[in-house]
């Protein structure tokens, strides 16, 4: 379990714009389509990583309450799964019905999306505002596995409630930790 933090790329950047199979419902996704009225939560994920497995159902609270208040989320899994058939599509699909993801799960099977996003670790997060201009990146809260302290989404929240209170969000973020993306070679 390698320790990997976010790249905190800059404040303002632009949505990379995408085309992915969600495996929840084998579509095709686009970010148009997930686009949320006020703002746009994207989060890199994978299966087996233990930072993720931490934080799955405030991950599933988070969307599910953010979703009424016009915000639109999507889970991307970008590790190569020749080497991690935990990941895989199908497994992927099962990982999200056991988990009750009510946003996209989608599969980024040639690595470009996480590439483009500049996405270093799971979980890794990206708030945009609703022009899709980067708002937020970092972690969720100050929780990790093994470290006693429960997940709350604090420092996500606190971003996306500034939105709806039309706050500026606070340029004091932290990075996410949690295993590196798994590149293929």
């Amino acid at each position: 379990m390698s320790l990997t933090p976010s790249n905190m790329i800059s404040l303002g950047t632009k949505a990379p714009d995408f085309k992915l199979m969600d495996t929840i419902t084998d579509h095709l996704v686009t970010l148009e389509e997930i686009k949320g009225e006020r703002g746009t939560l994207i989060m890199f994920l994978c299966n087996h990583c233990p930072f993720v497995k931490h934080v799955n159902e405030e991950i599933v609270r988070i969307a599910n309450e953010y979703r009424q208040l016009g915000f639109g989320s999507a889970a991307i899994m970008s590790n190569d799964t020749s080497k991690y058939p935990q990941d895989s599509p199908e497994r992927m699909k099962e990982h999200a019905a056991k988990h009750q993801y009510s946003f996209p799960y989608l599969f980024d099977g040639t690595q470009e999306i996480a590439k483009a996003y500049d996405a270093a670790c799971t979980p890794d997060f990206f708030l945009f505002d609703d022009e899709l201009k980067l708002i937020y990146r970092g972690q969720l809260d100050d929780s990790r596995p093994g470290n006693g302290i429960h997940p709350n989404g604090r420092d996500l929240r606190e971003a996306m409630d500034s939105v709806l209170n039309n706050r500026k969000v606070t340029e004091d973020q932290k990075p996410s930790i949690g295993c590196n993306i798994k590149w293929k070679e």
